[in-house]
């Protein structure tokens, strides 16, 4: 699924316009990468949580050549789905 599959499945069930249905879409994305970029924890009740996770510089390999060389460290998001989501997976 992408954006605009998610944004014609809310169109159909919220009885929206599609290109309504994607500036919500579009929205949510915004907010919840606005968030997280200030390194705010996201939670949707019944669906997950959105979290910013440093990880520390480290060495590593080329994998080209197999060089060593250092990876910067950086800021990911990580998402840990709810127990409803986890369940519908795993049925």
């Amino acid at each position: 699924m992408n954006n605009n599959d998610l944004a014609e499945a809310i169109a159909t069930d919220a009885g929206l316009t599609k290109a309504n249905a994607r500036k919500v879409v579009d929205a949510v994305f915004d907010a919840i990468a606005d968030a997280a970029a200030k390194g705010e924890e996201i939670s949707l009740n019944g669906f997950g949580k959105f979290k910013v996770k440093d990880t520390p510089e480290r060495e590593g390999r080329n994998p080209a050549t197999g060089e060593a060389m250092t990876i910067k460290a950086a800021r990911k998001l990580s998402f840990t789905p709810a127990k409803g989501i986890k369940d519908k997976l795993n049925d």
